[in-house]
Parts: structure tokens; sequence; C-alpha cells
């Protein structure tokens, strides 16, 4: 081999490791917000049918969250202990949700949000998505519930467990419900910011668990993942189904202002304003 190709090898060499190590390392605000902008234009691309599927897919599928808790709950007991165990796997519905790309409500409160601000142009792509994937979402909510309380899929006391976390959803005060709303809202977009940020499926998953395990334990109300617990204690008889969408309104208003004022319109500034 000739000097110059063994030159020409090494200076590729160095290039690839260049490349590796700036995938590496930790990407910028700037960085994060061009890959949350392509995610944006992708989603905004898909037809209503696609978004309404993939919609109703994250709806059933957040489902997890609850019956994840109520059926760790019924079998270990309701002691202090018990319940901490049974609200570790309070994040199943979100990591099964976010790492398959179903649609969910809150992370769109980040995407196209973002997108928009910077591009006035997919103002009505965003509301046309939101006006999809919201009520597709309830619907994907409300085929869990059937599917846990009306098929004979669980037995019933998991069924009993799965209702009373629903019952308590609703016990708050509307003005409890949006705050705890806001901070949930809050907590998801940033679930959406960060794993835009995150190199690797175990980095993403990390992100996910952790910062939705404190949605759970904080009880911070979440219009999809809650839908599922309440839906399920109207169709058992538990509670009214003018309970749930009064509840409803006030969650996902919390949601709104949460990921669209506290995480995209300040991650914005900090990117523009830099």
């Amino acid at each position: 081999m000739s000097i110059r190709n063994i030159k020409l090898e090494e200076q590729q060499s160095e290039k690839k490791k260049e490349s590796v190590q700036r995938s590496l390392d930790r990407p910028t605000a700037d960085e994060i917000y061009e890959q949350v902008s392509r995610n944006a234009k992708k989603e905004l691309a898909r037809p209503n049918i696609a978004l309404a599927v993939s919609g109703i897919v994250g709806g059933l599928t957040m489902g997890l969250t609850g019956l994840s808790v109520s059926v760790i709950s019924a079998t270990l007991g309701h002691s202090p202990a018990a319940t901490f165990v049974a609200l570790f796997f309070y994040p199943m519905g979100f990591m099964a949700v976010i790492l398959g790309r179903g649609q969910l409500f809150t992370e769109n409160t980040l995407y196209p949000v973002a997108l928009a601000l910077t591009e006035r142009r997919h103002i009505l792509g965003t509301l046309r998505l939101w006006s999809v994937v919201f009520p597709t979402n309830v619907l994907g909510a409300l085929l869990f519930a059937l599917l846990a309380v009306k098929t004979g899929a669980l037995r019933p006391e998991f069924i009993t467990s799965l209702a009373s976390l629903g019952v308590e959803a609703l016990q708050p005060t509307p003005g409890h419900i949006y705050w705890s709303g806001v901070v949930g809202g809050w907590i998801i977009a940033m679930v959406a910011w960060m794993v835009s940020g995150s190199h690797s499926i175990t980095g993403s998953v990390l992100v996910i668990w952790s910062m939705t395990f404190i949605v759970g334990i904080g009880h911070f109300a979440h219009c999809v993942a809650t839908s599922g617990e309440i839906l399920a204690a109207v169709l058992s008889g538990q509670a009214g189904a003018a309970q749930y969408f009064h509840w409803l309104l006030f969650a996902t208003l919390g949601n709104i202002t949460g990921g669209v004022i506290l995480v995209t319109l300040l991650e914005y500034g900090q990117v523009k304003l830099d």
C-alpha cells in the first residue's frame, strides 16, 4: 500500500471519529428544537385517517397506566409500600405510546406548536392535528375501559381497583384539577422535549420512566391517561358521564397550559432569544 493511500485512510478514520464524537455530544437547545420541528413536520404531513388510527392506539395503550397500577394494587393490597410499588409501574402506558410512536395529545402541545411559532403557516395544521388526535385519544381510552369493564377480561377485584382510581381522580375541585393538569402537561411536554434530545432507546426509557413516575405518584391530572380510569368508573356505575366531561375540561385546559406555556414557549424563547 502506498504512503498516499495510508494517509487517505488515516484522514478518513479521523473524520469518522470526529463524526462519532459529534453524535455523542450532548445536543444543544437549538439542535433539540430542530429535531422537534422535524418531528412536527412529519406528523403534520400525515392524513387524518392515519392520525385518527394512531390517536385511538395511543388512547387505548395509555390504559396500561391504570391497568398496571390497579392490578398490582389489588394483588399486593393498599399499604403505603404496596401503593408505591404499584405506582412504580405507572409509566408503562407512556413508554408504550411514546416509544411505539402512537399519537398522544399532550406530546402535541410541544411538536406542532414549536413548529408553528417559527413557521406561522402551520397554525391551521396544528389545529387540525389537535382536532383529530384529542377526540381519538379519548375514544381509545373508552375502548380500553370497555375492554376492562365489560368483557370479563379482568378479574372483579382488578376492575374494582381500576374504577377506584377513577373515582379518586374526580374528587378534587376544578381549580385543583386545572393546576394539577398544568403540572402534568408541563412534565409530559418536557418528556417529549428530552426524548427528542436523547441518543438512545435506553436513554429515552429512563427519561420517560423517571418523569412519568412523578406524574403518577403526584396524582397529576393527565387528560388521556386518567381518562381510562375515570371511564372505567363510569362504565361500572361508580361515576356519571357528566362528571367525567367536567373533569376532562379542566384537566385538558391545564395540560395545554402546562405544555404550551411552560415548555414550548419557554424553550422557544431559550432558543430564539439566545
